[in-house]
């Protein structure tokens, strides 16, 4: 099985410890990941703000530059569902994207994770992967731990879930959403951050980072006591 890191270039450019940690955690756990250095945007921010024609040339070199590979696995469910769902990605020669922790999952790898983190954690569900790849069905079933990354984290010594009011609640960003309508898409967000404050959180993780980079901005400038980490940080440590 040739594995092949797709790493979205909103992570590449400023979480770059995100796509390292990945990386690192793949290798950890046996599998061999390669990392085609030729990649770039999947072309998803033009594809969802209506610029589809212009979204042509990216998707047909992310389809070049994955072509020989069989999984291709990357740290965002929203990228991971632009490709699943849009017409032009050709998996024509095989190839199967996956999101982080449905691969985790999928692969049955959670056995050989060995890591602690002593901290109150609170998990920020993406509608692209709630709504969209259905990492996690309901809010009944979140809550018994159905999500992939909720059974994933379970797996890990001495972390504290926490229980929110609202799990399955958007965080406001919404990719070009939070330009278009940035108040409404505060608004949502410091909502969704009185949840967190309110459970005890120390921590916040998810499996979309552009989702936490939106949270983190509001924390940052109400100066906040929260972290914000994507799981893959909490499962191997850069």
């Amino acid at each position: 099985m040739k594995i092949g890191l797709f790493i979205p270039c909103y992570i590449n450019q400023y979480y770059p410890r995100v796509g390292m940690a990945t990386y690192r955690l793949l290798r950890n756990l046996g599998f061999k990941v390669e990392y085609p250095m030729g990649q770039t945007c999947c072309g998803q921010p033009l594809g969802n703000s209506g610029y589809e024609r212009y979204a042509t040339q990216g998707i047909d070199h992310f389809n070049g530059t994955f072509r020989d590979y069989d999984i291709i696995v990357a740290p965002s469910g929203s990228c991971v569902h632009f490709v699943k769902e849009h017409p032009g990605f050709d998996s024509g020669s095989g190839w199967e994207i996956m999101e982080l922790s449905e691969f985790l999952i999928e692969m049955t790898a959670l056995e050989k994770l060995k890591i602690s983190f002593r901290k109150k954690v609170g998990v920020l569900q993406s509608c692209h992967g709630l709504r969209g790849l259905k990492l996690g069905k309901s809010s009944e079933l979140m809550q018994r731990g159905a999500s992939t990354i909720v059974r994933i984290l379970k797996q890990v010594k001495d972390v504290r879930l926490v229980q929110l009011k609202r799990p399955d609640e958007c965080c406001g960003f919404g990719g070009t959403f939070s330009v278009r309508e940035a108040e409404l898409s505060v608004k949502m967000g410091e909502d969704r951050l009185y949840d967190f404050i309110n459970s005890g959180a120390e921590v916040i993780t998810g499996t979309d980072v552009s989702c936490l980079m939106h949270l983190e901005g509001l924390i940052l400038k109400r100066k906040l006591h929260l972290e914000v980490k994507h799981f893959s940080e909490i499962l191997m440590p850069v």
